[in-house]
């Protein structure tokens, strides 16, 4: 059978554009890959992409099939284990509550927060899966 070899990219629904290049650039410190006012704006992340899209314009299928969820989604991003604690404090300093921490039987880490349109994002170390990626 034929191996999927890479999650290659995620998709969630925002409802702003801008408070989402905020989020994502300025508070975690993606580079933004690809931005379509009104429609869409994409993040590097790691070897992968997060698609931020405003469901209104996407929803109808014109261009491609709808992505994402409806109501708010989850997306886990990686973090080395070594700045989980720099994270903590990166995230408090600016001003995003960390909803939940959480240490797993395999070794992980994760913080949970939430994007300002009410995502569940999580970050989270090696160990997470136990994969021999290393999550």
């Amino acid at each position: 059978m034929p191996q999927v070899v890479s999650l290659v990219e995620a998709c969630l629904y925002v409802d702003d554009l801008d408070a989402a290049v905020a989020f994502y650039h300025g508070v975690l410190g993606m580079d933004c890959v690809g931005r379509e006012e009104g429609r869409h704006v994409f993040f590097s992340a790691g070897t992968g992409v997060l698609l931020c899209f405003l469901p209104e314009a996407t929803l109808r299928g014109e261009t491609l099939p709808p992505h994402g969820a409806r109501g708010p989604g989850h997306a886990a991003l990686g973090i080395a284990a070594a700045d989980f604690d720099n994270w903590r404090a990166h995230l408090q300093a600016h001003g995003v509550q960390i909803e939940h921490e959480a240490a797993w039987p395999r070794g992980g880490r994760s913080l949970y927060v939430r994007d300002p349109a009410g995502n569940s994002l999580e970050l989270v170390t090696p160990g997470l899966w136990g994969l021999s990626t290393g999550w």
